[in-house]
């Protein structure tokens, strides 16, 4: 996957901005950061919890990572060349989830 693929999936969702964290491409929801591009152009930061987290680091160690950095926040980071478009809405869909308001309907009209 890319970041364009990444990008057309969040965009399906109310509410979703793009902007930018850290110099690089981002998505956010009511200024809520939920995902972002790394520098590097081929990982993207994702939110999640830790108990969603240490199971997609433990399940998935080709597609998943953290470093120090995000070690103690609720992001996880994710290869994009490893992967693949029915998870990767999955997760970005339960990220959404974790900034958007409630006010927000879970699907667009």
């Amino acid at each position: 996957m890319t970041y364009d693929d990444i990008r057309k999936i969040a965009l399906d969702l109310p509410g979703v901005e793009e902007g930018t964290s850290y110099g690089t491409a981002a998505l956010k929801v009511k200024g809520r950061l939920f995902v972002r591009l790394k520098e590097d152009g081929e990982t993207i930061v994702l939110r999640t919890d830790e108990i969603e987290r240490e199971h997609l680091l433990r399940t998935y160690p080709k597609l998943f990572f953290i470093t120090d950095h995000y070690r103690d926040g609720p992001f996880v980071l994710v290869r994009l060349g490893a992967a693949r478009k029915p998870m990767m809405k999955g997760l970005i869909a339960d990220a959404w989830a974790r900034v958007a308001p409630a006010s927000l309907p879970a699907k667009q009209q």
